[in-house]
């Protein structure tokens, strides 16, 4: 097939790498310099008129954006064929209070909540809560727009800060899970949990960003776990909304059960990486399928190996980045065995590649277990470097407490 990504980010090089591995034939817009690699690269956002030159078989769109403004209703009234929701479905991400009373509405498990439209009346809600606290801004923020407050001061701060329309809810307690699932309208495939990193700093601490890495394993739900995530969160969202591409729930599992702290309508970044380090094939062909109603009876399968990926970002990140450095040792990393480096925010210049946002590269490999996984992953982030790079040196630590044996499952 003839398949369009659209985007620029690690996200939209992991789907590409992918789907080139099956055959399929790339081109991308507004790509990336290794999207570039992979196929022709489009360097525009008016995504209609590229599509309608190029007249791919598929497009699937890695970003939030374009879903929330309606892309997909754009390309299907052209007679386009194309993966994600409607420009009504995508609020379930471009609005937290339009989520959050949906949720509230059709009764899927979720922290309780206030929803304000003014500043004061947020600060008079915090009476209603225990601290820490949660206050999350209602639009789209880049993974940016929520404030965990440990006392007064600090939701004061937040509040005034991602104001007017926000919601304050309770924090939950347990492990954050990504649940992913691709959806026809009716039928359902779920694909691996990955468990994603969102501060910027180690043990969990700092702001929030896009992610600074994540990573997949077979372990880190049960079947039971699925089952019941699929039962309370996943069908009962698709059968209310006709749902259609990708579902993200990005879960809590409680003590009570998992409870939903977000939904996206997209695969998630940088959790797409190791879910697509970790797929064994068949990906296109589940796309088309779901594209065209036809999901049911498809399945996706993932190698046994985990899958670890390592976010490196730029000087200033979440805050001011700062963008230009030029990069070094991509090459001498990918030579390393099962290592992928998908590029998010890079750029060709004058002195070849540099940085051109916060979240550059995606570092990703696997191994026989989780342990080696990490260990591959690290030592191929060794070989890269670029001026004022950071990156977490804990990524998948939650579960290599969880299983701290090396062997193979």
């Amino acid at each position: 097939m003839k398949i369009l990504v659209i985007g620029s980010g690690g996200r939209e090089h992991a789907i590409a790498w992918r789907l080139a591995l099956e055959g399929h034939q790339i081109f991308s817009a507004p790509g990336n310099p290794g999207l570039a690699q992979i196929g022709a690269v489009h360097p525009s956002t008016d995504y209609v008129s590229v599509a309608q030159a190029i007249q791919p078989d598929l497009t699937v769109v890695g970003p939030e954006v374009p879903l929330v403004a309606g892309i997909v209703d754009q390309f299907r009234a052209l007679g386009l064929v194309i993966v994600g929701p409607s420009q009504e479905n995508a609020q379930l991400e471009g609005s937290k209070i339009y989520a959050k009373e949906f949720m509230q509405r059709v009764g899927i498990p979720t922290a309780r909540f206030v929803r304000s439209e003014a500043p004061d009346l947020a600060i008079e809600a915090l009476r209603q809560f225990e601290y820490p606290v949660v206050v999350k801004a209602d639009g789209l923020a880049a993974g940016k727009g929520v404030i965990v407050a440990h006392n007064y001061a600090e939701a004061e701060a937040a509040i005034r800060s991602l104001g007017p329309r926000l919601i304050i809810e309770e924090f939950l307690r347990g492990e954050e899970v990504s649940f992913i699932a691709l959806c026809d309208g009716r039928s359902v495939v779920a694909l691996e949990a990955t468990q994603d990193h969102k501060t910027i700093h180690d043990g969990d601490t700092g702001p929030n960003t896009g992610g600074m890495g994540a990573y997949c394993d077979g372990r880190i739900l049960t079947a039971a776990d699925t089952g019941l995530i699929l039962d309370s969160i996943i069908e009962p969202t698709v059968r209310m909304t006709r749902f259609t591409g990708f579902l993200y729930a990005g879960l809590m599992m409680t003590a009570t059960g998992p409870k939903v702290i977000e939904f996206n309508v997209r695969l998630g970044d940088p959790e797409t990486q190791p879910l697509m380090h970790r797929l064994e094939g068949g990906f296109g062909d589940a796309l088309l399928r779901d594209a065209t109603g036809q999901l049911q009876g498809t399945t996706l399968r993932s190698k046994p190996d985990p899958s670890v990926c390592v976010v490196l970002a730029s000087y200033g990140y979440p805050a001011q980045v700062r963008t230009g450095d030029p990069i070094a040792g991509i090459e001498t990393a990918a030579e390393m065995e099962g290592v992928q480096v998908f590029h998010a925010g890079t750029k060709m210049g004058p002195r070849g590649l540099e940085t051109a946002g916060g979240r550059v590269l995606g570092v990703t490999a696997s191994g026989p277990d989780l342990a080696s996984a990490v260990r591959n992953t690290y030592a191929a982030v060794a070989k890269i470097r670029f001026a004022g790079m950071q990156y977490r040196h804990d990524i998948a630590h939650k579960g290599l407490k969880r299983w701290p044996q090396a062997a193979r499952r």
